[in-house]
């Protein structure tokens, strides 16, 4: 009972934490944070879910590419509150600053939105938005050589698996700061189960990635293994580790890298 019981608060801190979704409130304590990032991908399940039943809808109803792929957008965003939006536009500030660590470093705590952020965000959105719009217009042409509620599939599973990256790479990489909100998760979270359990996550999504559609699937795992090399170089080159905004910035860079990955292999096969 009392495992039952810390596992249902493991839960709660992590939706609490990673989405937007009402959770019952009560007084956080170390043990209670020390599981949590066990569920982190479990909020990418959510909003897989979610995105996965808007473009059966729009599938079914035909409400067009305009609404599948604006609406679409808006559901990641409506359910984490733009949580690793925020730590992404950080970055790219910090980034594209072009000064010292440290000068970085300070940047990332910044609240003020800088101009490379702002330049950022609309290029992210409309790459996105792009990519939904050909895997749309390409399934609703018949084009396709998979079912496209097969080809969703993958994509939606994507936010399972970032954020099972993500994850890992908080109870893996070093932090670049001794102190901040990923480096107190870091400390009080019991590494080595933790990193089991999402292993075993993330093996099981690529798995069912593979199964739902072999090719867009594989297509899919190595942009996200791409995004996760890269996020491993820039940080620990960068700022000499990873801190919450860093962890944000590759959720969000991978799902984009992942859906222009499947986009494109979608184009090449058509």
């Amino acid at each position: 009972m009392k495992q039952i019981k810390a596992i249902g608060k493991a839960f709660v801190v992590a939706f609490s934490i990673y989405s937007k979704i009402p959770m019952p409130r009560f007084n956080w304590e170390s043990d209670d944070m020390k599981y949590h990032l066990c569920f982190f991908p479990w909020v990418g399940a959510v909003i897989g879910g979610a995105a996965w039943l808007w473009s059966f809808l729009c599938m079914q109803r035909e409400l067009g590419c305009e609404a599948f792929v604006f609406l679409g957008l808006a559901i990641p965003i409506l359910i984490t509150g733009g949580f690793h939006l925020d730590g992404f536009m950080d970055t790219c500030d910090a980034l594209h600053s072009y000064q010292d660590r440290e000068k970085k470093l300070e940047i990332l705590k910044d609240p003020h939105i800088g101009a490379f952020a702002v330049i950022c965000l609309a290029a992210y959105l409309l790459m996105a938005a792009g990519s939904l719009s050909i895997v749309a217009s390409l399934g609703s042409e018949g084009l396709l050589p998979w079912e496209a509620g097969r080809v969703m599939g993958v994509l939606c599973m994507g936010f399972f698996l970032s954020r099972a990256l993500s994850g890992i790479s908080v109870v893996t990489m070093q932090g670049a700061k001794k102190k901040g909100m990923l480096q107190t998760f870091s400390d009080t979270a019991g590494k080595k189960t933790v990193l089991i359990i999402l292993l075993i996550q993330m093996i099981l999504c690529a798995a069912g990635m593979i199964w739902l559609c072999p090719a867009c699937g594989l297509a899919a795992l190595l942009g996200a293994g791409l995004s996760y090399l890269y996020y491993f170089r820039m940080s620990g080159k960068q700022f000499g580790g990873i801190t919450g905004d860093l962890a944000g910035y590759f959720v969000s860079v991978a799902e984009l890298v992942m859906l222009m990955a499947v986009t494109l292999l979608c184009v090449i096969m058509a």
